[in-house]
Order: structure tokens, then C-alpha cells, then sequence
């Protein structure tokens, strides 16, 4: 099954609390924004943000230029729901993180929480990052959330790969400097939990061409 009819069946077909990965606040993920101290219209991206409730919490905080990008309409659908009026605050795109051209420069905060360790294809990895590179400006800064390596092999039927911090910046390139790595236990709604590493990098430089 292509991954798009997989990410669609799986919001059209389950209640989007009830997935592995859903959690009620991204709280790791908000207390590396919240370090940062950026301006009320800082350009951020979610990737993967599909049903994350990270774009409700962002706008609680007063940002105004949000971008939520998700593989599945049905996925965004939900939030777009949960959201409602606010939801037109909120740029939305249906696409793929390897794929789709969101501008160069166009960010100053990229972040993904458990879409980049999907991409178990060296090849998909280096689209991500050449298009992650391009629409994060120079001096930006990228959170990249993975399954760390005690994390499952498998989520939601797929395979999956699992890093270090140190992991995830190699993959990312000489472009980027690690700021902060923090490890979280995730508990899922069933109770188990899972190991994740958050990795906060700063885009240093241009990337090479």
C-alpha cells in the first residue's frame, strides 16, 4: 500500500486519540520552542502535524504564522475540526515531506515529531533533507523527533529507523550544529511507552549545493 493510502485509512479508519503516538500536548517539543524566545510571527512549520494538537498550544501562545504540513487530508482534517474558527489562522498542506516545495527561506522553526523515522530509504532521507534545508532559512533552527535507538522497530505496521542525536545530525548534514538533545518516554494511549530523542539543531550555514 502506498504510504499516502496508508496514512489515510489509518485517520479516516481510527479515532485519532487512540493511535500509538498520539499525546494530549507535544510537551518536549513546546519546551524547545518555548527556549527559544522567538517573536510572535516566527514562521513554523509542523511536519507530519496532521491531528497534533502542537498547533492549538502554538497559537495559545500567539503565534500567527503557522504552517501544518501532513501526507493525509483526513489528518488535517481533524485538527481543522478541532480548531474551528482558529483553523483559518493556520496555513494548511496536504503533501509529502520529501516531495513538496514549501519555498526556500520560507521558515524559521522546522519541526517533525515521528515523521523522519519513516523514511527507512537512504534515498527518501536525502530529499527530506534537501527540501528541510531549503525552506528553513540560515540561522533557523530544526527539531527532529525520532524514535531513539531502545525505540520500536515497527509503528503503525511500518518499519522504522532509530538514532541518537549525533545520529540524526549526521543525517542532517554539515549545515546544521546540535543545540539541545532531550530523551522522552512516551506512553502510548494502550499503556506501553516508547523511547523517542529530540534533537534541536541550528542551520549554521547555506547548505552545500
Amino acid at each position: 500500500m502506498a504510504t499516502k493510502q496508508h496514512w489515510e485509512r489509518v485517520y479516516t479508519e481510527k479515532d485519532s486519540q487512540k493511535v500509538s503516538w498520539y499525546r494530549p500536548h507535544l510537551d518536549k517539543s513546546l519546551e524547545l520552542i518555548d527556549a527559544l524566545r522567538l517573536a510572535p510571527d516566527a514562521r513554523i512549520v509542523d511536519i507530519g502535524g496532521g491531528a497534533s494538537t502542537l498547533v492549538d498550544d502554538l497559537l495559545d501562545r500567539g503565534f500567527r504564522n503557522l504552517t501544518v504540513l501532513d501526507i493525509s487530508a483526513a489528518a488535517l482534517e481533524v485538527a481543522r475540526r478541532r480548531l474551528g474558527d482558529r483553523a483559518d489562522l493556520v496555513h494548511w498542506e496536504v503533501g509529502d515531506a520529501t516531495e513538496i516545495n514549501l519555498g526556500c527561506d520560507a521558515f524559521d522553526v522546522w519541526h517533525d515529531r515521528a515523521v523522519f523515522h519513516f523514511l527507512t530509504e537512504p534515498e527518501a532521507r536525502r530529499r527530506y533533507v534537501e527540501r528541510a534545508c531549503c525552506s528553513l532559512r540560515t540561522g533557523g533552527h530544526i527539531i527532529l523527533a525520532t524514535f531513539a535507538l531502545d525505540g520500536p522497530e515497527k509503528c503503525s505496521g511500518l518499519p522504522v529507523a532509530r538514532y541518537s542525536a549525533e545520529g540524526l545530525r549526521r543525517e542532517l548534514g554539515p549545515a546544521y550544529e546540535v543545540v539541545a538533545e532531550v530523551h522522552d518516554r512516551h506512553e502510548t494511549p494502550f499503556g506501553t511507552e516508547q523511547s523517542f530523542v529530540y534533537c534541536l539543531c541550528d542551520k549554521a550555514i547555506d547548505c552545500p549545493t
